[in-house]
């Protein structure tokens, strides 16, 4: 399922295929009869489709909220991250079959790949009642670079994609809804809304999951976290953090605050 998902190129036909997978795998553990989790190769990039073109970060054109091409722009980009996500999530359940995990685990990563592929289609919506579709511009070609990076790294994959990038999103997302609500765009506001809200779970299946392993191989979990962090992500985290939904996804302070690239403002007096 989740190899077929991600070998699956177009973005709604990949979403309605996750979406669809998703439903049958819950629908097999209601009825207490669950899917075996098998042994598939996941392939090392996703499928595509041929737009949006994939551009080097500098070359992403700038995005001004203040104009409605800006907030087309941040939309587009936002439906992007979204579309990486369901692919990465339906990735982790299929690249780390080697390390026999509880079925709770897979439970997570299913529901945060359903979850990913609503976000995208609202998105995408958002898009085309906007005159636009994704694909209609240019997108980051880097998305992908932190699964690659820990492909054969287990924890690492669980400390850079949820509990960096995804809480990344968390920090950002309040003012995302600030710039379309003063547009009065409230089919973004809400599709935003939704979006927060659901992210919050996301960041704390990987922190539960990556405090299991630790668990399980007697490890420091922040030290565990601020070595892989070192190790795979490029560049320092950038505060200001939304630290109170960071604490709701069971992220405190101590676990990113030393990655950051200046202190906390309680520590420079």
């Amino acid at each position: 399922m989740a190899v077929d998902v991600l070998t699956t190129a177009d973005g709604r036909a990949k979403t309605a295929l996750s979406r669809d997978y998703a439903r049958q795998w819950f629908a097999a553990r209601e009825a207490g009869d669950p899917i075996a989790i098998g042994d598939a190769q996941p392939p090392l990039h996703p499928s595509r489709p041929e737009k949006p073109e994939l551009l080097n970060p500098r070359d992403v054109p700038r995005r001004r909220p203040g104009s409605a091409q800006g907030r087309i722009a941040i939309l587009h980009s936002v439906a992007h991250i979204e579309l990486n996500a369901v692919d990465l999530h339906w990735d982790i359940i299929a690249r780390f079959t080697d390390t026999k995990m509880p079925m709770g685990f897979y439970d997570d990563w299913v529901k945060a790949a359903d979850e990913e592929s609503k976000h995208f289609n609202l998105l995408c919506d958002c898009l085309e009642a906007q005159g636009s579709h994704y694909g209609a511009m240019g997108a980051h070609a880097g998305m992908w670079r932190a699964a690659e990076d820990t492909v054969d790294d287990f924890m690492g994959r669980l400390a850079v994609v949820p509990m960096v990038l995804e809480a990344r999103g968390l920090d950002v997302t309040p003012g995302m809804i600030d710039i379309f609500q003063s547009a009065k765009d409230t089919q973004t506001v809400d599709a935003l809304k939704v979006i927060y809200a659901e992210e919050v779970g996301h960041v704390a299946y990987g922190s539960k999951w990556f405090h299991f392993l630790c668990g399980r191989h007697d490890m420091d979990p922040k030290e565990a976290f601020h070595q892989l962090v070192r190790k795979y992500f490029h560049g320092a985290l950038k505060p200001p953090f939304n630290e109170e939904k960071r604490a709701e996804a069971g992220l405190p302070p101590d676990f990113y605050w030393p990655l950051a690239d200046k202190l906390p403002p309680h520590s420079q007096n």
